[in-house]
This record gives C-alpha cells, structure tokens and sequence, in this order.
C-alpha cells in the first residue's frame, strides 16, 4: 500500500507539473503576441505620463531580437519539458499505448488553452496584457538573456548571409506602414477625407521635388519694372497676392520682389506722390533655388530664413517657375484661399459623372479631389499626363483610354492643352 501511494503522489506531482507548464507556455505565447501587437504610440504615451509598468513595456520592446530570442527559448522549454513528464505519466498509466495518448492530449492541452486562448486574447488587448505581464516577463527575459544571446548571434550572423536591409528599406517600410494604417482608419470610419489627404501630404513631402509643385512661369503674375509707378502701383493693389516678382527686359530676367506693404507705407511716406515711387528701391533681392531641391529641404529653409518666395531655375539657370511657402503648406492641408484669392481649382464635375479638368492642374490636387489615383511620376499636370500616355500632342477632340480612364481633349491653345473631360471606364 504504501507503494502504491507513492507511485499516486508522484501520478499527482507530475500532473500538476504538466499543468504548471502549460500555463507557462500560455503565459509566453500570449506575451509575445501582446507585445508585438501593441501599439508603440500608445505606449510611449503612457511613459510620457509617468506609468512604470509603460516604461517596463517600452524597455521590453526596444530590443526585439533579445525578447523574441527570450520568449520562444522559454516558451519551447516548457513546451518540452511538458511534453516529456505527460509521456512519461501516460506510459506509467497505459503501457501500451502511453505514447499515442500523450502525443493526443497534449496537441489539445498546448493548442487551446498554451496557443490559440491566450493568443486570442492578447490580440483582443495587447495593451492591457502588455502592462500585466511586463515585471514578470523582465525576470524571466533576465534569466533566459544568456541563452537568448546566443541564439541572437547565432541567427544574425545566418541572416547576414541570406539577406541584408539597409535603413532606406526600413524607412520604406515604416512610411508604407504609416499610409497603410491611414487608409485603413479612413475606410473604417476613423478618417474624413480632408484629414486623410492632410496625413498623406505630409508623407508625401519626401518624395517632392521643387518642380512638382512650383507655379510655372507660364502662370507667373509679375510686373516690369519698365511700367509707370502708376501702373504697377496698380496691378499691386489688384493683384490677390501681397509678393509680386519684378522683372527688366524679359519676363524670366526677375530682379527682385516688392511687397505690397512695402509699396503702401512708401506711399504714405511720400504723400501719395506716385511718380516720385522707386520701385527698384522699394523691391527685395530675389532667392533662386535649384528644381530638383526636396520640398522638405526648402521648407526648413523658408523658416530658417523667414522668406516666402523662391525662384526655381534649372540646371542651365532658367528661371522655370516659382515657389512660396503656401503652395508647400497647400500639399498638406489642401487649397488655402481667403477673400482676396481666386477661386480657381480647375475641376468641375458633371450631371454624367465625367470631369472637365484644365489642363495645368496638378495630377496630385486630381487626384485628391477625385479620389483617384492617377500616377505623376513621368508628369506633373493632367495634360502631361495626357501627352506623355499618347506619346504626342494631341488635336483638339481627340480621345484616349488609359489607365482606367477616358480623356477627351476638349480645347488645345498652340501645343498646349487647356481642357480635358476625364471618364472614369472600370
């Protein structure tokens, strides 16, 4: 009797064992999904907020290759471990088929209640199961870190081999991360569209250049210095924009900039005596900047040197156009307009639901107005578009399906097209 009752107790010890091990092996399985799934944002703003338990999260997840190394090193040894004590208590009770049982009941035990369970419910609440678990998974994470290491090495120096990732890869990664989530909260309900396209343009800034978004000198409004102060005192106090450039002889020979407040306080100064006006005098120097300068970079320069007007030139000096601070801010939050400015954007929808589109209309303000999303590498406006899909300029009424659309070119002014019905034919 008292064999047997020892033979029971030790039936007894290793159950409980078994069952110890597999709420371990729940425990990190739902670890790692808990923290690989919460939201780093959210955390960082629970550490700026003081929370200990944050810090620990923050801590655990600032060197991933040792947490996951960590985890599935102690989640597999429990595993194991477990797997070998229900084997051995299966064939002390069923000697013939001990090994069959065990392998049954513990694919069941894991599965459901060591994986699928407490994964699920990690997914469910990665945020709250991160902040329970994080003290107690440092401790083991501490314990299991030499081992951990190990493998750390051992892996990196196999991935080395087979693959390699540079930063740009991962900034690749991250910013389709980031445009992935923004639209995904859009389409769920997170986003109305004009915070949407505000997201996306900021993302977007990187991957601008000068000339994508300049206005072209074909569209410049600027003034001959050559003209009678009255004149230009004129068209200053028309025009909607207080800078206007300022040229001699030829249109792309810009000499400066005058700013109509400038021209109104010397007015006032010298009594409204409009021919005695110097606007040379009155006119800034002009700042030139190359077409291919990022659209960030000129942005930190326009507040670095408190300016709001450049002149884009090519690489043969050419002035091609000009850019101000509005058109870079434009690219975020949209057309800016106030009592003074024109209404102008170019796109009228109609009763059939095609769009009459002028042609020198950014394709990335179509694009955002529309919802569509037609491609601006090779060009910047819809008639670039047009030209470069038709590989040549097109007559007036002339049509073409490309890339999902039918474009129609309703009016032609020499080699430039000037309006464009656009059908969408999916």
């Amino acid at each position: 009797m008292e064999v047997a009752a020892i033979e029971w107790s030790d039936i007894i010890i290793t159950a409980l064992s078994v069952l110890f091990l597999i709420f371990f092996s729940a425990f990190f399985s739902g670890s790692e999904t808990a923290l690989t799934a919460t939201s780093p944002a959210r955390i960082l703003h629970k550490v700026r907020e003081g929370d200990g338990r944050a810090k620990r999260v923050q801590a655990l997840t600032e060197n991933r290759e040792k947490l996951i190394s960590s985890l599935l090193l102690g989640n597999n040894v429990v595993n194991i471990l477990a797997s070998a004590l229900a084997t051995s208590l299966c064939l002390a009770l069923f000697p013939q088929n001990g090994v069959v049982i065990a392998t049954i009941s513990m694919t069941l035990l894991v599965l459901i209640f060591a994986e699928v369970l407490p994964k699920t419910y990690a997914l469910k609440q990665p945020e709250r199961v991160s902040l329970f678990v994080a003290r107690p998974l440092q401790i083991c994470i501490n314990f299991f870190s030499p081992f951990a290491w190990a493998i750390t090495q051992f892996v990196s120096r196999v991935i080395h081999f087979i693959s390699r990732n540079d930063d740009g890869e991962v900034m690749m990664q991250a910013h389709d991360e980031l445009r992935g989530a923004i639209d995904l909260h859009h389409e769920q309900g997170g986003f109305v569209k004009q915070d949407k396209d505000m997201l996306g343009g900021v993302l977007d800034l990187k991957d601008l250049e000068l000339s994508d978004i300049m206005v072209h000198r074909t569209n410049m409004v600027a003034i001959d210095i050559a003209e009678a102060p009255e004149n230009i005192v004129k068209r200053v106090l028309d025009s909607p924009y207080t800078r206007m450039p300022i040229y001699e002889g030829d249109q792309e020979n810009i000499i400066g900039v005058i700013h109509a407040r400038d021209v109104l306080r010397e007015l006032v100064k010298i009594r409204s005596e409009i021919n005695e006006l110097d606007i040379r005098a009155l006119a800034s120097e002009p700042w030139f900047v190359p077409d291919t300068t990022p659209v960030t970079d000129q942005l930190k320069e326009y507040l670095r040197r408190k300016a709001h007007i450049a002149f884009v030139v090519d690489e043969y000096g050419e002035v091609m156009g000009l850019v101000t601070l509005e058109d870079i801010l434009e690219e975020i939050v949209g057309d800016i307009a106030d009592e003074h400015d024109t209404d102008k954007i170019g796109i009228i929808k109609q009763a059939d639901g095609s769009y009459i589109v002028e042609g020198d209309v950014p394709i990335r303000d179509l694009n955002r107005n529309c919802d569509f999303d037609l491609p601006d590498d090779e060009a910047n406006t819809i008639a670039g578009l047009v030209i470069h899909e038709a590989k040549a300029i097109p007559n007036q009424g002339q049509s073409f399906n490309f890339l999902g659309f039918k474009f129609q070119v309703l009016r032609k002014q020499r080699n430039r097209l000037t309006s464009i019905r656009i059908h969408s034919i999916d």
